[in-house]
């Protein structure tokens, strides 16, 4: 697909600059309509446990669609576009993070390189999930082809993903991290535990564990599945660094995700993601009016909730026609079963095996 960006440039450039403003009456209602229904689903969840678990379930599943809320909030802070001061965009972000498990400096920078090089082919690595075009592929041996394909493996990504994702990706810093981030992540990790802690003391460890548990853990495969499908479309936008353009990856490579109006609002318009992508400074309250005022976002691509769940079936990013392709789409070069046997279970391999693994699913944001 073609998007005439040059013809409106001057018009998609007026339009962000009207909306990358904040209204700090808007993200002050938005703050109370999220936390104020979270802590009171959370603790009627805890409540519900001396009458029934099933009861519990329910209210957590409520819980976990604004836990999904605060983190837009915080991923807003971020980008400095929740309130005008950038003190207040950290004070709240680092509040956010911290009640979301996320350390709020760490998490800024890998998000701030992943809008940097979304869709780049020679700077992956960085905020964005473990891609790898067909000629990769299949180049690589067969040990390694499988750690991709376990990290690929939906299983995987969104069973395991989100146990990881809270309990070991942002509780350790980044090599190169400055002190302030550094410090930022020991301060996230304290707090959380320290929250934790005080609340089993006070309820009992069995009943956080109940409530807290499947609000991280269901909320975990929400934010997956979001990042996922926002950028693991189909036709989708990923080219190599002499051919990359910021825009074009904005516009192509980002989704236009069509949700129903409630699952719209629980995610705080994150599926206008063309129009996050293109104005990062843009509040999440207002993606969508500047989606409906801007005549070059009638052509991007759009997904809707059915059609996403085709997403599922894409692992690797043909070159050549310019699209996301499942394993049985493309012609592998059959190796011997003893090849196989010789390259999966000689010890060094196998433990480089589930080494690679570990070192991809630290590196990925």
């Amino acid at each position: 697909m073609s998007i005439d960006i040059n013809e409106r440039h001057g018009d998609w450039k007026k339009n962000a600059a009207l909306f990358q403003k904040s209204d700090t009456r808007k993200s002050v209602w938005q703050l109370l309509n999220t936390l104020v229904p979270f802590l009171g689903l959370w603790w009627a969840a805890y409540l519900s446990l001396s009458v029934s678990i099933w009861m519990t379930l329910p209210l957590t599943i409520l819980a976990s669609g604004f836990f999904v809320r605060i983190f837009i909030i915080f991923h807003d802070c971020c980008h400095h576009s929740f309130f005008k001061s950038r003190r207040a965009n950290e004070i709240v972000g680092m509040i956010t993070g911290m009640m979301t498990c996320f350390p709020y400096h760490q998490w800024k920078y890998e998000h701030a390189v992943h809008h940097a090089t979304s869709g780049n082919l020679g700077r992956r690595g960085t905020g964005d999930m473990w891609t790898l075009t067909v000629n990769e592929y299949q180049q690589l041996s067969f040990v390694k082809r499988m750690v991709y394909r376990v990290y690929r493996n939906p299983v995987v990504m969104f069973g395991i993903g989100p146990i990881h994702l809270f309990l070991n990706q942002y509780r350790f810093n980044r090599k190169g991290a400055g002190r302030k981030e550094r410090i930022n992540t020991h301060v996230t990790n304290f707090a959380w535990m320290a929250i934790l802690t005080a609340l089993s003391i006070i309820l009992g460890w069995k009943s956080v564990l109940l409530v807290e548990g499947p609000i991280l853990y269901l909320a975990g495969i929400v934010g997956i599945w979001l990042f996922y499908v926002q950028h693991q479309f189909e036709h989708s936008y990923f080219e190599t660094s002499d051919k990359w353009d910021y825009v074009h990856a904005a516009l192509q490579g980002s989704s236009f995700y069509q949700l129903p109006k409630i699952l719209q609002w629980v995610t705080g318009n994150i599926g206008y993601h063309h129009v996050h992508h293109l104005g990062p400074k843009v509040p999440n309250y207002y993606l969508q009016q500047m989606h409906e005022s801007t005549e070059l976002f009638r052509n991007v691509p759009a997904v809707t909730l059915a059609s996403s769940l085709h997403a599922l079936r894409y692992r690797l990013w043909d070159e050549d026609s310019h699209r996301f392709v499942a394993f049985n789409e493309i012609a592998m070069a059959p190796l011997g079963q003893s090849v196989i046997i010789s390259q999966l279970f000689h010890s060094p391999r196998l433990t480089r095996l589930i080494g690679l693994l570990f070192r991809k699913l630290k590196s990925q944001s």
